[in-house]
């Protein structure tokens, strides 16, 4: 019976990727018909209008199926080694830190070039996470998901303060920022899926090469190491391929919040705790929820566009109230 549950989840899963993806380069301001999309894969008729626009559509549809899967992805490793369920990269203050660090190369060091965006991206992001688990840790009782979540913000709050500070003042970082701010996939091409493609690999390797472990890590760090687990080996590993995927994206795309909180709890409810199924299947359910969220924008925002970014944050600030009702923020 759970077999039949897995598969049926596995196929409904890659066959609402596929609905996304077709839909993703049919439809936007102005909308093309399924002859078309075909029309552009196959290379036929490439000086017709329709065709053009799909063909420009389908680098953003890649890149939003690779930045859904690592938002996805690192939100469940960032929700499994803090044992955390509102853990997630935004939540934490991590796409924050990331923000910082990249509008700091654009303002003291001219940086441009989309290498230059994910190193900063990543230090940031790593820096953020180091000081959030660390100012969790202080006091009595140690980590708890509340002081998690609570120190996440505190950081955001402060980081987006300074970025504030130094992105104000200058009108051509603010130019440069205000749009990757909000964050959205809708610049994406495919220079920067060749860029991003390298650090995806190694983010997913490790983290599903981890998967048994973390679910060892599940039944807590002295069950763990009894087991012979190097605890502190495997949770720094995950959080290096949450913080790798999250940054990659991030420093792209922008900060996109709430795909690696929703979609891990999704999978939670269909397929249990278990880490390997749950973070493949997170990562086809990431890329199908930013997907929707890119194709929302254009229609909603017509005849312009609304970002990614925006609709992810309306979609998943309700889902972050109900799991804060609902689960009673207890550790998973």
């Amino acid at each position: 019976m759970r077999n039949k549950k897995l598969v049926i989840v596995i196929l409904g899963s890659i066959t609402c990727l596929c609905i996304c993806m077709l839909l993703s380069v049919a439809y936007g301001v102005k909308s093309v018909g399924i002859r078309d999309v075909w029309e552009a894969i196959l290379g036929v008729d490439s000086d017709k209008f329709e065709v053009n626009i799909v063909a420009a559509r389908i680098p953003r549809t890649i890149f939003g199926v690779l930045g859904g899967a690592a938002l996805a992805v690192s939100g469940a490793l960032m929700q499994s080694i803090t044992r955390n369920p509102i853990a997630d990269p935004s939540i934490l203050g991590v796409n924050t830190g990331a923000s910082l660090f990249v509008v700091c190369g654009m303002a003291f060091f001219h940086i441009s070039t989309g290498n230059q965006y994910i190193w900063l991206a990543f230090i940031g992001a790593s820096v953020t996470s180091l000081f959030v688990y660390g100012l969790a840790s202080a006091g009595h009782g140690g980590v708890t998901p509340i002081k998690l979540a609570m120190s996440g913000a505190a950081a955001a709050t402060a980081l987006q303060a300074l970025v504030n500070t130094i992105m104000l003042p200058n009108s051509q970082v603010m130019d440069q920022f205000r749009f990757w701010q909000v964050g959205s996939i809708s610049g994406a091409d495919w220079n920067d899926i060749r860029l991003m493609i390298p650090y995806l690999i190694i983010g997913f390797v490790i983290s599903f090469s981890l998967a048994s472990s973390l679910n060892t890590l599940a039944l807590g760090d002295d069950a763990a190491t009894g087991l012979g687990m190097n605890v502190t080996y495997v949770r720094a590993l995950a959080a290096f391929a949450g913080v790798l995927l999250c940054a990659s994206t991030t420093a792209l795309a922008g900060p996109i919040g709430f795909v690696g909180l929703m979609v891990p709890h999704l999978m939670r409810l269909l397929l249990g705790p278990d880490m390997r199924k749950i973070l493949p299947l997170s990562a086809v359910g990431g890329s199908c929820i930013l997907i929707l969220a890119d194709v929302a924008g254009r229609i909603l925002g017509r005849p312009g566009e609304l970002e990614s970014g925006i609709v992810t944050a309306l979609a998943g600030a309700p889902v972050f109230i109900f799991i804060i009702r609902k689960v009673k923020v207890r550790a998973l």
